[in-house]
């Protein structure tokens, strides 16, 4: 019969080489359920990104579709102190690759510490190091989420957005048969139907272009700017080697936030409730790795800008809260 001591040593040998394979998995799994998360399906990559013009940096009122508030633009040509597209997202700000490289740090030497028998950052030992390996991940990524909402706060100019849609509350509104309210159309540039009808097929054809990848379409559909933004997410979809696929667009329904114009460019801020089927695959099988078959519903701001002897294109998209 083995001694207390030889059982104790046997368990604790097979508790240990439980939690290095644990590990192991954790190592092997984390970037994939990192890229997944980023991917964000759908065109945009779930950010806000893009120009308004002069009124960038102030919040378009609220409607019925979208009663809320919109997300600041974490991408954009007019933001202060920026000459060309900054990513968005936790990692992806600025300074963001500063962090990225921290957070790897903290959690590869926690990770691999584990595997090699010291524990996570030389902490808890044996089985308990698995709860030790969830705290400090949670640790990690809390102090993470404070400094780039520190960091945030003082290179975004949140405050021209407080405020900005005080007292604009839902505009009344009717729905026509492209979707559209039309009623909340008070504003100094006149929105005609044919304008609404343009709206909701850049919506489908902006999509389109986006799954099938096809830049050059883009270049006819959005801006130069929004264009930078979506190469950028494409080339990031191809290193991650998967596709966005979205299909089945349509939209449920839209209201006009606001209309103007400066100079000689026409700008106009929608609403848009849509369902699409969304969904991100593995560029060489086929493998669903996010999304699904699925309808899904989103609701975003899009603002339009046209040129005189120009069509209407895509000049921005604002996340809702």
């Amino acid at each position: 019969m083995p001694g207390i001591w030889e059982t104790h040593m046997n368990f604790s040998l097979r508790g240990r080489s439980l939690v290095k394979a644990m590990a192991v998995m954790l190592a092997l799994a984390l970037p994939t359920a990192l890229a997944i998360t980023s991917a964000d399906a759908r065109v945009g990559g779930g950010f806000s990104s893009g120009s308004r013009g002069s009124r960038t940096f102030s919040a378009p009122p609220s409607t019925s579709t979208a009663p809320g508030t919109t997300t600041p633009f974490n991408r954009t040509y007019s933001q202060p102190g920026s000459t060309a597209p900054t990513g968005g997202g936790l990692f992806n700000r600025p300074g963001g690759s500063m962090l990225r490289g921290l957070a790897a740090g903290f959690i590869g030497a926690g990770l691999f510490g584990l595997l090699f028998g010291g524990g996570l950052f030389g902490g808890l030992g044996g089985l308990s190091s698995i709860l030790g390996l969830i705290l400090q991940i949670v640790l990690v990524v809390f102090l993470v989420r404070m400094a780039m909402s520190w960091w945030q706060r003082r290179h975004t100019p949140q405050a021209a957005y407080a405020g900005a849609g005080a007292g604009s509350g839902p505009q009344p509104s009717y729905r026509s048969g492209l979707g559209f309210g039309l009623g909340a159309n008070n504003a100094p540039l006149e929105i005609q139907p044919a304008d609404y009808e343009s709206f909701e097929r850049l919506l489908g054809d902006i999509q389109a272009a986006w799954s099938n990848e096809d830049v050059a379409k883009l270049h006819t559909l959005a801006t130069p700017e929004m264009v930078a933004y979506f190469e950028k997410d494409l080339a990031e979809n191809r290193a991650r080697n998967v596709v966005n696929k979205t299909s089945n667009v349509k939209l449920l329904q839209g209201d006009l936030a606001e209309a103007w114009r400066e100079d000689v460019t026409d700008y106009a801020t929608v609403a848009m409730r849509f369902a699409l089927t969304d969904k991100t695959v593995d560029r060489n099988t086929g493998a669903i790795v996010a999304g699904g078959e699925q309808p899904s519903e989103g609701t975003e701001v899009w603002t339009f800008a046209r040129r005189p002897g120009s069509n209407w294109e895509l000049s921005a998209i604002q996340q809702t809260n």
